[in-house]
């Protein structure tokens, strides 16, 4: 059970911090909710304490899990699919375990593939929903703005970029 003020990731929202604990009525019947309060986007979302552990409701990162995603972000693009629905799907399955590997895996394979070929319409969006949620905590673990975080993970990779590049034949 978490306690108010614990930094945690509600998956495919991103990070947040839990403000309150409070008992509410809803829909006729009486619940204990956290009441987290996302940095980005300033908004608050109710969680059941009841089914937090199903829903994947996590701790935020520490430094040594930071620096593996940061490696995830440097590695080399894993296999994608090429029909575009298989690759969105399996994408969005990533997503929703709110696991920041996932996350890092899926905004470095997305970002490969648009610095390549272009993205569609539906991907562009999920990249761009899938870099908040990985600067959502970047926020939270490290203490950074939201415009450090965003700065600091086009850094990283733009890094695998120039890697790329510096390996290509």
């Amino acid at each position: 059970m978490f306690k108010v003020g614990d930094k945690v990731v509600y998956p495919m929202h991103g990070a947040g911090v839990i403000e309150a604990i409070e008992e509410k009525e809803v829909l006729g019947e009486r619940k204990t909710y956290y009441i987290m309060r996302l940095p980005i986007g300033d908004m608050t979302v109710m969680i059941p304490t009841d089914g937090a552990e199903e829903i994947g409701i996590r701790e935020v990162v520490d430094e040594e899990q930071l620096e593996r995603v940061f490696s995830i972000l440097r590695a080399g693009r894993s296999h994608m699919s090429s029909n575009w629905n298989r690759r969105y799907r399996a994408n969005t399955e990533k997503l929703k375990t709110g696991d920041i590997y996932e996350v890092a895996e899926v905004v470095r394979n997305l970002s490969i593939r648009d610095q390549e070929k272009g993205l569609s319409t539906g991907e562009r969006k999920m990249l761009d929903n899938a870099r908040q949620i990985l600067i959502s905590e970047l926020v939270l673990a490290r203490g950074l703005s939201e415009d450090d975080a965003q700065r600091l993970l086009d850094e990283v990779l733009s890094r695998h970029s120039a890697q790329a590049q510096d390996e290509a034949p």
